[in-house]
């Protein structure tokens, strides 16, 4: 028999010869059949607040020895695939607004609590001056924008942002910095190490952008104590020579890689609003959700239109509304149901509501802070009274997520196939 590990007991699975699995994929997409398994639905009981995931991102989402293959609640059944196709997330992005909801709340809810949600802040420790092309931004020297070039921060500088960051609430810190890539710039890597390693002794996970990184790069970031890294792919391999021509699509997969095989957790999103098709969210999600391993984050972000930008003057590209952002959002929650996601740039212009159907739509990290590299973003204590609103409390550092209170309450059937575990107690 297998074992299942909750709260720190081992507990005799429950085995059933065959179990008939009804798959939230839609109809007509890969479904699941009858097959032996032994499954496990936790008995009943008051819902332990303390008891969370593992923290390590690897053990809770690992292909080897998943901790469980299937997750149902709710006539809904999920899993960690990597073998989506792009008419089965189609399927699901277009399907009817109210359904797809509903359908990523249940996803949420079988895998993470709804009540925390994790608060970053991201710091441009580098602005403007970068010699990429992107369309879309304020700080590529191919644009005349209002940004001007300013020189890398100073160590002590970057970390008394990162102490008042820690003081609002932030548990996760991150450091941008407009480059095309890290390249040869040994002195500026040789602080930006230094800042790793202090932000981390503040207790902060540490997170980075600073462009394109080599294998030996991405190696020495992590033994400075970073925690993730952040490469966005920012659209579909289709849609993408449209925005961008001095970087290749290739080029980014190929940091993520370097990122993933150095141990670091990635990070990796899109934008909405970049004059892209339905069809190219779709290619966007595609490409994350068939990674050799799911990102442990995605940013969801929506174009803050910048004058001087190509695309920030373009009048015929539509602004991004909170259905554009919820129906991402929901589909993102629904193929990759153990990464967080972040709700990024463009939330200023979403009200308390709006926001909250995308916290609804399986949205369960923010950037907050006074700046998002150069786009406004909430004030600290505007973040900290929606949190009072909507009853969220901030993911602590260091820390896995919480156990989901359905889980723990015996309303999510896991069937286990093999490893288990995964649970840490506070």
């Amino acid at each position: 028999m297998l074992a299942s590990t909750l709260r720190g007991v081992a507990r005799p699975a429950r085995a059933t010869p065959f179990i008939r699995c009804f798959s939230s994929t839609p109809a007509g997409g890969r479904s699941l059949s009858s097959v032996p398994v032994e499954t496990y639905s936790p008995e009943a009981e008051p819902a332990d607040l303390g008891a969370r995931h593992a923290n390590d991102y690897n053990v809770r989402t690992s292909s080897t020895q998943p901790s469980d293959e299937l997750r149902s609640m709710g006539g809904y059944t999920s899993s960690i695939r990597h073998d989506w196709t792009k008419d089965e997330i189609a399927e699901i992005y277009n399907s009817p607004f109210h359904e797809l909801m509903h359908r990523a709340g249940v996803v949420h809810r079988m895998y993470w609590n709804p009540a925390e949600v994790q608060q970053c802040t991201l710091l441009s420790i580098k602005t403007g001056g970068c010699t990429e092309d992107c369309k879309y931004c304020s700080q590529s020297q191919y644009n005349k924008t209002f940004v001007k070039p300013t020189p890398t921060m100073k160590v002590q500088e970057v970390l008394e942002a990162a102490k008042r960051a820690k003081e609002a609430g932030s548990t996760r810190f991150c450091m941008g910095a407009a480059w095309r890539e890290l390249g040869g710039k040994k002195n500026a890597f040789k602080h930006i190490l230094s800042m790793v390693e202090g932000v981390n002794k503040e207790g902060l996970e540490v997170c980075a952008t600073l462009g394109m990184l080599n294998a030996e790069q991405a190696k020495q970031l992590k033994a400075a104590g970073l925690t993730a890294y952040n490469h966005n792919l920012d659209t579909s391999p289709e849609h993408y020579p449209k925005v961008i021509t001095t970087r290749t699509y290739e080029e980014r997969l190929e940091t993520i890689a370097n990122v993933r095989d150095a141990g670091l957790s990635v990070c990796c999103g899109g934008i909405l609003g970049l004059g892209e098709k339905d069809t190219d969210r779709v290619g966007l999600l595609h490409v994350l959700s068939t990674l050799p391993q799911h990102p442990e984050s995605v940013p969801v972000n929506a174009l803050v239109s910048v004058e001087g930008t190509p695309l920030g003057d373009d009048e015929d590209i539509d602004a991004v509304d909170a259905f554009d952002m919820s129906r991402m959002i929901a589909t993102a929650r629904i193929v990759m149901p153990r990464t967080m996601v972040r709700l990024s740039a463009g939330r200023l212009s979403f009200s308390d509501a709006e926001q909250y159907m995308m916290f609804s739509a399986g949205a369960n990290s923010i950037f907050n802070g006074d700046k998002l590299l150069t786009a406004a973003n909430p004030a600290f204590n505007e973040d900290e009274r929606l949190f009072s609103k909507l009853g969220f409390k901030g993911k602590p550092a260091h820390r896995g997520p919480l156990v989901s209170p359905d889980e723990l309450g015996g309303n999510v059937e896991i069937t286990r196939v093999e490893g288990g575990g995964g649970y840490e107690v506070s």
